[in-house]
């Protein structure tokens, strides 16, 4: 009888190699995100922020569109700056506050979201087509279970 891959491998906790074993699962799924996103002169981050400004009824702050990304993104204002440079998104003026700057979704900013639907839907297809409906859900469940003690307060992701 041969040993699986993971008993021949030697970890300090089930905790590690549970931790590890995500680690290298991302890394894998991850590099199909990239090469789509690179595709098409994105990142998943400034994916990200389209996705959520679309989703948005109106134009938001630069922090709250921060709380609400996957990942947490260091230096915003430069993701920022790029989007506007490719005129995905605008910069405006709170009219309630002039000090205030909102962010809003463009018209080629929402033609971009557009144009990436279906190549997305491809690439979660060859990311997790393999794994059945119910083991999805399961998965989905248990990744909340484990995020949920690390989530900052206020987080609705």
């Amino acid at each position: 009888m041969t040993e699986s891959v993971a008993t021949k491998r030697k970890f300090d906790s089930l905790q590690q190699e549970a931790y590890l074993s995500l680690w290298r699962t991302y890394d894998r799924l991850r590099a199909l995100e990239e090469k789509l996103f690179q595709t098409h002169g994105l990142t998943a981050q400034q994916y990200n922020v389209l996705r959520i400004l679309n989703a948005s009824s109106e134009s938001m702050p630069t922090l709250a569109i921060a709380s609400k990304l996957v990942s947490r993104a260091p230096d915003i204002t430069r993701m920022l700056d790029k989007l506007e440079t490719a005129g995905w998104i605008d910069r405006v003026r709170s009219p309630d506050d002039r000090r205030s700057v909102l962010i809003e979704i463009t018209a080629a900013g929402r033609k971009k979201l557009k144009e990436l639907e279906g190549p997305l839907a491809e690439m979660h297809e060859e990311q997790l087509g393999h794994v059945a409906a119910k083991d999805l859900r399961l998965l989905c469940d248990l990744l909340a279970k484990i995020r949920s003690p690390h989530e900052p307060e206020g987080t609705s992701w």
